[in-house]
């Protein structure tokens, strides 16, 4: 195993090359999207004058079903299990795996819904 030691092969010292972040380099705050009866977005601009969409409030998801080949929106009802983080199950934060509970029975979250902008899901098929 190396260690760091803040010393090159030579023996010369490793100096940062720059000592602040750039405006680019920064990132932004947690945005954790949570699950309300009001929809909300918001449009931040980013690298290259683009724009990202991304949620703060969801209340509907594009849930694909596998067995019958077909996309529906429908109501989240609640969130059952976010592999990410335990406490955003307290929370009612929803992430990229996130276990969410629809009237069709629980699904997968397979967006980022903060990078995205909106909530996709698939129905978790039950064992047989």
């Amino acid at each position: 195993m190396v260690v760091r030691t803040g010393r090159k092969v030579t023996g010369g010292r490793i100096r940062p090359h720059r000592k602040v972040k750039r405006r680019y380099e920064r990132t932004r705050p947690f945005l954790g999207v949570f699950v309300s009866e009001k929809e909300e977005r918001v449009k931040i601009r980013v690298r290259g004058g683009n724009y990202k969409i991304r949620c703060k409030a969801v209340k509907y998801v594009n849930l694909a079903i596998p067995s019958e080949g077909k996309c529906v929106k429908t109501e989240i009802l609640g969130i059952d299990d976010n592999p990410a983080n335990r406490e955003f199950i307290r929370r009612g934060i929803i992430t990229k795996g996130a276990i969410i509970r629809t009237k069709y029975g629980l699904a997968r979250v397979v967006s980022r819904p903060t990078q995205d902008g909106v909530v996709n899901a698939v129905l978790m098929e039950k064992a047989k």
